[in-house]
């Protein structure tokens, strides 16, 4: 176990699609996240962005540009690219400067435009790079991968449409309750059948969408916070930032193709569910000490899976937890409180700076409509292209 880290402040820009430079998002949820904490850029020793990445350039670079935005002060500066998990690192870096005496405040930020439709790579040829393989060679789109998730879900597990539609229901009501998402309609069980089939069995309510936005944090020391009047706050126990160990037998983007396991058994557990044990193992904590969880749901099934890689259930059981009503709000382990990627859309380096604000939001009771009751420990999961793992677990 290491040293807890304080989140003094947390800030969104809200989710949609506005038609501005995502610079202006991060510094909006940076500028939230300062007022948050009580805090002035000035007093920030260090900041770490999460770089968004368009036609092959890291976002101009992100953490100096957001500190030229905010203003030039001589601030430590640190730019992280991991695609979904890049929040996730970006936490992480600025954790180990406020560990190793480096900083004793850091802001971290995270914001992306994002182009409209499917995410799809950048133009030439690039036969090194898995991500553009899996798109050129085998037309693996996004929404592909999801419905092939869905499909082997449905093969091995029983799961129905019916029930990945549920996860849809279940977000968007909480969805609805949160300002800073894109989509704040409660949605039914109907509407998501009636529309559209993107990646057969998956709809298009069934897939998150791509949308533009900002998230920040200020975390700073604990000896700092104390300084700062902030006697018991909100704690980053834990980051997992594990990558997938040989063979991998399980089919996750950007892979097109299984390690072969002929001669070498398999890794005793899958690369997300590796993510969370070793994340539990950190904060020293187990599945069942959980108030919350907020997870990565690119398609209603992946949220599914996450139960079961959480260790919220056991492997096949996602559909009955979801049925049941334990996932949802008032349930044992409420998921995704925040509305998910369904009710916001992906605006990819800040989306897992936006679960540790939901975390964050959530421990201190101040999540309002969306409020889980005594929440004491939460857990954010998602991962990134490549093996980047990404999960965080707060406390308080």
């Amino acid at each position: 176990m290491t040293d807890d880290v304080a989140v003094l402040g947390a800030g969104m820009h809200p989710w949609g699609k506005w038609g501005r430079n995502f610079v202006e998002y991060g510094v909006a949820a940076a500028r939230a996240a300062l007022a948050d904490a009580g805090l002035e850029w000035r007093d920030i020793g260090s900041i770490v962005g999460a770089d968004t990445v368009r036609g092959g350039y890291p976002g101009y670079v992100a953490g100096a540009t957001f500190a030229k935005a905010l203003g030039w002060q001589g601030a430590r500066v640190a730019s992280v690219y991991a695609a979904c998990a890049s929040g996730a690192q970006a936490v992480n870096t600025a954790r180990a400067q406020i560990l190793s005496g480096l900083a004793d405040v850091v802001l971290v930020v995270g914001a992306d435009a994002a182009p409209k439709g499917f995410f799809r790579p950048a133009g030439g040829d690039r036969p090194d790079d898995p991500d553009w393989l899996r798109f050129r060679v085998l037309g693996a789109t996004n929404p592909t991968y999801f419905g092939l998730y869905a499909r082997r879900r449905m093969a091995v597990h029983g799961d129905t449409p019916e029930d990945f539609a549920q996860v849809k229901v279940k977000n968007s009501a909480l969805g609805a309750l949160n300002p800073n998402a894109r989509y704040r309609k409660a949605v039914t069980a109907d509407e998501v059948a009636a529309s559209a089939v993107v990646a057969d069995p998956l709809r298009l309510l069934d897939i998150c969408a791509t949308s533009d936005g900002g998230a920040a944090l200020v975390l700073s020391g604990m000896d700092f916070a104390r300084r700062h009047g902030v006697a018991d706050p909100v704690r980053i126990r834990a980051v997992s930032t594990v990558t997938p160990r040989y063979p991998n037998t399980v089919l996750d983007l950007p892979d097109i193709a299984t390690d072969s396991a002929a001669a070498v058994h398999p890794a005793a557990e899958t690369f997300r569910q590796s993510i969370a044990r070793a994340a539990y193992e950190e904060a020293g904590v187990a599945p069942e000490d959980l108030s919350f969880a907020e997870v990565y749901d690119l398609s209603t099934a992946l949220e599914l899976q996450w139960y079961e890689d959480l260790g919220l259930c056991g492997e096949g059981e996602a559909a009955k937890l979801l049925r049941e009503g334990t996932t949802a709000l008032g349930g044992r382990i409420p998921v995704n409180t925040s509305g998910g990627l369904a009710s916001f859309g992906e605006a990819v380096p800040a989306q897992a700076i936006a679960q540790v604000c939901e975390l964050t939001w959530q421990l201190r009771g101040a999540a309002r409509d969306r409020q889980v009751a005594g929440a004491r420990v939460g857990i954010a999961a998602n991962q990134g292209l490549f093996g980047h793992g990404s999960a965080v677990v707060a406390v308080r």
